[in-house]
């Protein structure tokens, strides 16, 4: 199994990134994913959830909810997260996870760093 994730950088506040997550070794679409993020000093934090499938069932944190946008392609193989808005508290490594139950991850990718300047 293996969960690769692009797309961070160093942006403004008020900017837009997109990660991605490529999945292989496994049948991508039968698993729920999610995204979670360490902002520098402080825990891991659950970002979103979308279920397996076709993804009908999404759960975000508070914090994002309404400026990030989880979605998946099964045929790509690739989960997504649309992050609009962006504070300089969502400046975090941000890990692409496969979630096999309500907030148990089995897997992790080796992240992506997102900063966001004020």
């Amino acid at each position: 199994v293996q969960l690769v994730e692009s797309g961070g950088g160093l942006v403004q506040a008020g900017a837009s990134l997109r990660l991605s997550c490529a999945g292989s070794g496994f049948t991508f679409g039968s698993y729920g994913l999610a995204w979670v993020r360490r902002p520098p000093g402080k825990e891991f934090e659950w970002v979103s959830t979308i279920n397996a499938g076709a993804g009908d069932i999404i759960v975000y944190h508070d914090s994002v909810r309404g400026r990030f946008t989880i979605s998946r392609d099964n045929a790509r193989n690739t989960l997504y997260l649309e992050m609009n808005s962006l504070k300089p508290e969502d400046t975090a490594v941000y890990y692409c996870v496969r979630e096999v139950n309500w907030l148990t991850f089995d897997y992790w990718g080796q992240g992506t760093q997102v900063y966001v300047s004020s």
